[in-house]
């Protein structure tokens, strides 16, 4: 069997150049490259293949967790982090190998080791690598943005932007003032992780910006559709329809 390619992501270069000067020190290994950002890393991760990835979780732009959910076949990964303690119990419940900058070199070889056993046992990393995400986003508290992909595009969605969400089997269409994007979440995802005073589930299939409100409409003895300020119509639920009512009742201060 010919050499284990390695990719590093991090966007400290002397953090990259650190790990390059441990990994060349086995000779099983192959650095096939390297990147400074989640952007470049997704590309690398789908150009190279490589069989183990060192990813760092704090960087700019796109955060390793956020990394992850764009990857459909992830390789084997082995976190690098100044992570607060809850982040390193989630790590170690669901068995997904990290390094605690700063990190000796004999830590960085026991987590190769164990990457290696992994790779060449051909055991997947994707249900460790899914719950340790579900630890994250239940411990990360409201979204702020949501990172997509376009084709080969990555996109950053500020939830400002948002005008709503509509479910689509196992994903979400997100439309925005940039167009729509799927996301391989469920509404129940968004539901608990945006401002519920700035979003409303108005329908089992739908939560929209509260800003984006312009009219509702009635069309049956218990049918709504609401317009929305870009000219959407989405259909509104009984139970929508009481949320809608509350929601205007306190913004009229009745």
């Amino acid at each position: 069997m010919g050499k284990f390619k390695v990719l590093i992501i991090d966007d400290e270069q002397l953090a990259r150049d650190l790990l390059k000067n441990y990994l060349a020190k086995d000779a099983r290994l192959e650095i096939s490259g390297e990147c400074s950002n989640g952007f470049e890393g997704v590309l690398a991760i789908n150009e190279l293949k490589p069989d183990l990835v060192f990813l760092d979780i704090q960087m700019p732009k796109v955060t390793g967790f956020e990394m992850l959910e764009l990857l459909s076949e992830p390789p084997v990964i082995i976190f690098s982090t100044a992570y607060e303690e809850f982040a390193i119990r989630a790590f170690e419940a669901n068995a997904v190998d990290y390094l605690l900058k700063p990190y000796p070199i004999e830590r960085v070889q026991a987590a190769v080791e164990k990457a290696l056993k992994r790779i060449q046992s051909g055991a997947s990393q994707r249900e460790e690598l899914e719950n340790l995400t579900q630890a994250h986003e239940e411990s990360s508290g409201l979204l702020t943005r949501i990172v997509v992909k376009s084709g080969t595009k990555i996109r950053i969605i500020p939830v400002d932007t948002i005008d709503y969400l509509e479910s689509e089997d196992d994903f979400v269409m997100i439309y925005c003032k940039e167009g729509h994007f799927l996301k391989q979440k469920t509404m129940k995802f968004f539901e608990t992780h945006l401002d519920p005073n700035k979003f409303l589930r108005i329908h089992r299939s739908c939560m929209v910006n509260t800003s984006q409100l312009a009219e509702i409409q009635q069309y049956g003895k218990e049918s709504w559709v609401l317009l929305t300020k870009q000219g959407a119509k989405l259909k509104i639920s009984k139970s929508g329809y009481l949320i809608l009512k509350q929601f205007l009742a306190v913004g009229n201060g009745q």
